[in-house]
């Protein structure tokens, strides 16, 4: 679905991204991870052109759209959260999620908009909370509501940072779970995280970043076990042991 090859992008003399080679299969959830600073937001901020590449391209099911506008992107079928939640603080849950149905389907009658929104609110366990403003909802109830307004553009794919982080455990669950049910509707999935019990648990396959650079690829179970995975998050001298 996604094909990405030799993606560059620096800032200055820091080079965030180097000569990154990515492929996202349709259906599946590809697990993005790796320490702070390693690229991984700014890879999302590429794929959905917040930022243009210095180099390499970007295919989105076999259409070139490296540098193409952020809306055009979102129209073509990616949608993406944020890492810091940004709804609209004085609109209601309802609303927020109407304002992205209407930014992704501008030619949708509003009566229809709003009966999807309603459905999303319902499949994020946010149908109780439609009518209260989003400033007024708690972080887990904020990041399901991010998740909401991302699925109402009607992506084909969707890039989620770190929708798990600051959640206690039983809500990495619930996210978990949530992770999965947008997987079994046909939506292809990008995830970047941290917290790696949710991680692990949703990927089907694993790119592990460091300083700009993938450093392994694989199944969750192998790429648990890679050295140099251990070393670029423990330090070397936990890998040796």
């Amino acid at each position: 679905m996604l094909e990405v090859n030799k993606l560059t992008k620096s800032f200055g003399g820091l080079v965030a991204v180097k000569g990154l080679d990515l492929q996202i299969e349709k259906g599946k959830i590809l697990g993005l991870i790796g320490p702070n600073g390693a690229g991984k937001t700014t890879i999302f901020n590429l794929l959905t052109g917040v930022y243009r590449p210095d180099s390499g391209t970007i295919k989105f099911e076999g259409e070139n759209i490296t540098g193409l506008s952020p809306h055009k992107i979102c129209r073509k079928g990616i949608s993406r959260t944020y890492q810091i939640v940004r709804p609209f603080h004085g609109l209601t849950a309802l609303e927020n999620v109407m304002v992205a149905g209407h930014f992704g389907n501008p030619r949708k009658k509003s009566e229809d908009v709003k009966d999807k929104a309603i459905e999303l609110l319902n499949f994020v366990g946010l149908q109780d909370k439609k009518d209260q403003l989003a400033k007024d909802l708690t972080l887990f109830e904020r990041k399901k509501l991010e998740m909401a307004r991302a699925l109402a553009t009607n992506p084909k794919l969707l890039l989620l940072d770190e929708c798990a982080a600051g959640l206690n455990p039983v809500e990495v669950e619930g996210m978990l779970t949530k992770i999965k049910g947008v997987r079994d509707q046909g939506v292809t999935l990008c995830v970047v995280e941290h917290v790696m019990k949710f991680v692990f648990g949703t990927s089907d396959r694993i790119i592990v970043l460091h300083h700009g650079e993938k450093i392994a690829e694989g199944e969750p179970k192998e790429v648990i076990k890679d050295k140099k995975v251990i070393e670029a998050y423990m330090g070397e001298a936990y890998a040796s042991t």
